[in-house]
């Protein structure tokens, strides 16, 4: 809310502004809860602006050309075409993306850098070209408070088994498994992979699952798994608890209301470090709406994760709530969780 204010204050010292901004938002997947609750955030945004202009009539509307990719190879080559056609529009003022490939776009956000074209990303960022603003959770503090809470469960001379379910196409889900093995290796916990897995979405984590059991059938021969996001992760975790695999420990990432429940139950994961989606999706429209009214933005923002466990249940409020104040962490009681955005200019 504040931010909005501050945008909309500013805005009464201009004189000439478009009545309406084409804004065109290519979005990944529809099946991916947490992305779902990000399109949720954006567009209630943008309703908010256009609510605002509907009473000031100083102020610019803005219209949003909305697509979906998909999941797989598909949403990849699916997003190229997406995007290349909004380039080749007259009519496109601005584009915000959520890129299902971090490299898959470079080419076609060369050509919008080559037409002014502005591009936002959000939750991953395009290696090629430049971007105007790219928006994420601060995904290494993700996974590190995921290994500070795991190792903070064993003595630091016992060797953890551990398994990673990740997926490594994406920088936002690499960030997550640095994170991890950082917290671990500084607090000189040791460790073993045992192997890792891929999987980002339901029917990969549903195979990443099988796939656990069958290569390690024995109970405790596994301690802990890791999973990048809940989209594969919930799927993992089913598959564990149908095989009675109740001594495995669970450690994902996102704050999915079915992962948060399973922490309640203590059905395997113990914690989830959750994702603000919906603030994501509304901090990308606000700068959005910035840029286009000829401000400069951040050209990296950072939005604070936040660790789901039994003891901090009560202090989150969903992946659309407000980012909650700093506290004091149970297992860590000499460190803060911390609230603050990063911002890079």
């Amino acid at each position: 809310m504040r931010n909005l204010v501050i945008i909309l204050a500013s805005l009464f010292s201009i004189t000439a502004l478009s009545k309406e901004f084409n804004i065109g938002v290519l979005y990944w997947s529809m099946n991916i809860e947490g992305q779902v609750a990000m399109r949720k955030g954006l567009e209630a945004q943008a309703k908010a602006f256009n609510e605002n202009a509907a009473l000031n009539k100083k102020l610019p509307r803005v219209r949003l050309i909305p697509y979906v990719a998909g999941d797989g190879e598909g949403g990849v080559e699916n997003q190229i075409k997406q995007m290349n056609i909004l380039i080749e529009r007259e009519d496109i003022d601005l584009i915000i993306v959520q890129p299902t490939d971090n490299a898959a776009l470079g080419k076609s956000l060369l050509k919008a850098n080559a037409k002014d074209i502005p591009v936002i990303a959000y939750d991953q960022y395009i290696v090629e070209g430049k971007l105007t603003s790219y928006v994420t959770s601060n995904n290494y503090q993700a996974g590190y408070l995921d290994g500070e809470y795991i190792g903070s469960l064993y003595p630091n001379d016992y060797e953890i088994q551990l398994i990673l379910v990740e997926y490594p196409k994406v920088s936002s889900t690499v960030e997550r498994v640095d994170g991890f093995i950082d917290a671990l290796r500084k607090d000189k916990q040791k460790f073993k992979v045992l192997k890792s897995y891929h999987a980002v979405e339901p029917v990969l984590g549903k195979a990443a699952g099988q796939s656990i059991l069958k290569d390690f059938p024995q109970k405790g021969s596994v301690d802990v798994v890791f999973t990048i996001n809940d989209g594969g992760g919930l799927s993992v975790v089913s598959e564990l608890l149908k095989a009675g695999r109740n001594e495995i420990k669970v450690a994902t990432i996102d704050g999915d209301p079915k992962s948060v429940e399973n922490i309640k139950k203590g059905n395997l994961t113990l914690i989830d470090s959750a994702q603000f989606c919906g603030e994501i999706g509304r901090h990308s429209m606000r700068l959005a709406y910035e840029v286009l009214l000829g401000k400069e933005v951040p050209k990296r923002v950072l939005i604070p994760t936040f660790p789901i466990t039994k003891e901090t249940l009560d202090k989150y409020h969903g992946w659309l709530g407000e980012v909650p104040n700093s506290f004091k962490m149970p297992w860590k009681r000499s460190k803060t969780w911390n609230n603050e955005y990063k911002e890079f200019r």
